[in-house]
């Protein structure tokens, strides 16, 4: 299977109200879409032949995106439960575990997204993060398509979305995502599902600063267009590397007043952590000193938490996921990113998974929800989202101890999401 992405440089370091929080949180941060709420990354990104799509493939489904995705030729680590979907496409796998058909979605099938919302909001994810790579290429028209469904369904089910950029491979980002905003993604800011902070439209900027030859900018491009966004009324969110207070390992040298110039920071976590002890090295090391630094220049600090890679066995039936969202609720973040709703493809996905052998293609490999012998519903890690939102916001007293039941279908331990 092919690596996504975002599989970067590892860490050293990875061998009902607010009265919960720390006062300066309270008074420093005011709530809006994102500080204070659960925003989920939302990739939005696949597609299979005959959805009628422009793209007209297995659009990061499959390896060669001419072919149905098949034992030799997939793009994803985990599998997904379709049984939600109306329309899915038949691949070349063979018949999952119980005989069912082995078919995939398509985000291109608007009914799909509207479903990926409904569960957002049955489970408490209040703002989702729509996911755009450079829109200059084939892949444009399909992600513009996407882009109108996303907004659709977050005015049906009254979540909020907002126009994230990720830079990755992008060669002429500078001058193109300048004329990608003007021309296409500002009208979006009208709608009233767009989200707001401090009065300002959200947009997030993923990938600056990565000392990766994905993203080979300077510090002096990258500055621009944060300025530039900024200067245009809207409150910049940055994606930014584990490693941005110190400048080290996963990030260049010379960002730190490009990280500093975001409203709100949200540095990267996935390939970073995979144990409930990675996760308190972290706090300690990374998060507690990240919280203190944002603190100091009034940065809205939205830290990672993320299920884990399923296919790595980190969840340990929802543990790992707990631990992060204790871990950051503790130390006063001002939200939290999850990483991600729909990356399958990294295998860190809260939406809904196979949840044993028998909803997966046979012979395929695929590790189901069930792998350490725990049974857990295919929608458990959204129930987890739901409740982890509940101890951000104060809904829940700060616990440790992971509430959420593994086969629980309907509702959390806390109640109705």
């Amino acid at each position: 299977m092919s690596l996504s992405r975002r599989t970067l440089l590892g860490s050293a370091l990875a061998a009902p109200a607010f009265g919960l929080l720390p006062a300066t949180a309270q008074t420093a941060y005011p709530l809006g879409d994102v500080v204070g709420k659960v925003t989920v990354g939302y990739q939005g990104w696949f597609a299979c032949r005959g959805d009628h799509s422009p793209i007209d493939g297995w659009w990061h489904w499959s390896d060669d995106w001419s072919r149905p995705p098949s034992p030799s030729l997939s793009s994803v680590k985990s599998w997904p439960d379709v049984r939600d979907y109306v329309d899915t496409y038949q691949t070349a796998f063979p018949n999952l575990g119980d005989g069912r058909p082995a078919t995939l979605f398509s985000n291109y099938d608007s009914q799909t997204v509207d479903i990926h919302f409904q569960w957002m909001r049955e489970n408490g994810c209040d703002t989702a993060a729509l996911q755009r790579f450079n829109p200059t290429g084939g892949e444009g028209p399909i992600r513009d398509a996407v882009t109108a469904h996303v907004r659709s369904a977050a005015e049906t089910t009254g979540r909020m979305f907002y126009i994230m950029y990720d830079v990755t491979n992008w060669t002429n980002m500078q001058s193109e995502i300048k004329t990608d905003w003007l021309t296409k993604m500002s009208a979006y800011t009208s709608s009233s599902a767009y989200a707001q902070q401090n009065g300002k439209p959200v947009v997030g900027i993923w990938g600056f600063g990565f000392n990766d030859p994905a993203r080979p900018w300077g510090p002096e491009p990258c500055q621009d267009v944060v300025n530039w966004f900024r200067a245009r009324g809207c409150y910049v969110m940055g994606g930014v590397p584990t490693h941005w207070r110190t400048e080290i390992e996963d990030s260049r040298p010379g960002f730190g007043g490009v990280y500093r110039s975001f409203d709100m920071l949200s540095p990267w976590m996935v390939g970073r952590i995979g144990t409930v002890a990675d996760s308190d090295r972290f706090h300690t090391a990374v998060n507690v000193p990240d919280q203190a630094e944002c603190d100091a220049h009034g940065i809205d600090y939205q830290p990672c938490v993320l299920p884990g890679d399923l296919n790595q066995r980190q969840r340990v039936h929802g543990d790992f996921m707990w631990r992060q969202f204790y871990n950051m609720v503790r130390l006063g973040a001002q939200g939290i990113y999850i990483s991600m709703f729909d990356e399958y493809n990294e295998g860190n996905q809260i939406a809904k998974t196979a949840e044993t052998s028998a909803d997966v293609p046979a012979g395929s490999g695929y590790l189901a929800l069930d792998e350490d012998g725990t049974r857990c519903s295919a929608d458990y890690y959204l129930r987890l989202t739901a409740d982890g939102g509940r101890m951000l916001k104060g809904q829940h007293p700060l616990s440790p101890t992971r509430p959420t039941l593994p086969t629980a279908e309907s509702q959390s331990s806390f109640g109705p999401a």
